[in-house]
């Protein structure tokens, strides 16, 4: 069943298009990774989806309804930010308390457990918190409502890597026991990746790839040799990425496709890409690095 589905889904701001022509759509009981730089969309998106946008053109729709001033997608919704708020006149145990009141899933056990093991005070603040607290204690909040569509915008702003590990790792365990559809969006896929089964990458406001996460594993190779052998065989090829080794050899990063068995005929290394190293490539405005400017 599908939860989400966009067709040429449009928004402006003023003169300027965030969202251009998407068309895609997510299924229910999967985790889907929303990929892209900082700056190309997403959290427009998400709350495009979340039904706090309203689109400019084209057709959204979740469950069936267009999701701006839904009931329906408000109460099986929940988006989870570092901006998300709680009235300043309760305090943390409170506003567990109280939060399990709005969803019909509301797991308070779970909640409860892991308000202790992340070391939370009940008679704590949360607008006292630090930025890294804070997102934790929202992450608490995200994964025991169990909202059947649970939106999770760059959730681990501010943690330290340990409790990033615990997040993905907690968010996964519940995910197991209580399957809906998730979406979690990142500049970061090497952090999420085996959370993942799909992964939505968009750039410049327009969908690039809309993948599972084995294809994305496997989508990319780098390939290196003597420069005049690989322009022979790169003849038709897009390339992805160019980094010139020395005078005379280079490496580039190419779509993996049936083709590229016949590198090694012409003498040159094929090496694997990381899924997160092809979206960066697939993304970059430019085909060299960084290095480039210093030439």
């Amino acid at each position: 069943m599908k939860i989400v589905e966009c067709r040429g889904l449009t928004k402006e701001y003023g003169h300027t298009k965030v969202l251009e022509g998407l068309t895609f759509s997510l299924e229910e009981n999967k985790i889907t990774g929303l990929i892209g730089r900082n700056g190309v969309g997403k959290t427009t998106l998400l709350k495009l989806i979340a039904g706090f946008y309203k689109e400019t053109s084209g057709e959204i729709q979740v469950w069936d309804e267009r999701p701006f001033n839904s009931l329906t997608v408000s109460a099986n919704t929940i988006f989870v930010d570092d901006f998300m708020s709680f009235p300043t006149a309760l305090n943390l145990g409170e506003i567990l308390e109280e939060t399990g009141r709005f969803y019909a899933n509301w797991n308070a056990e779970l909640a409860r457990r892991l308000f202790e093991y992340f070391s939370f005070h009940p008679k704590q603040s949360h607008d006292t918190l630090s930025k890294g607290k804070k997102n934790t204690f929202n992450m608490i909040i995200g994964l025991a409502s169990r909202c059947p569509l649970t939106i999770f915008d760059e959730p681990t702003t501010g943690m330290d890597a340990a409790v990033r590990k615990d997040f993905y790792r907690a968010l996964l365990k519940d995910y197991l026991s209580f399957p809906r559809a998730i979406i979690v969006s990142s500049h970061h896929l090497d952090e999420i990746e085996d959370l993942l089964e799909d992964v939505l990458l968009i750039d410049q406001g327009k969908v690039l790839l809309h993948i599972s996460m084995e294809e994305m594993k496997e989508y990319a190779v780098g390939v290196s040799g003597k420069a005049s052998v690989l322009d022979e065989w790169l003849h038709n090829r897009d390339v992805l990425y160019t980094k010139n080794i020395s005078p005379d050899s280079k490496y580039v990063v190419v779509k993996k496709d049936y083709g590229i068995s016949e590198a090694a005929r012409y003498g040159l290394s094929v090496t694997p890409v990381s899924a997160s190293d092809a979206c960066v490539y697939l993304t970059d405005k430019a085909k060299g690095g960084i290095d480039d400017v210093f030439k």
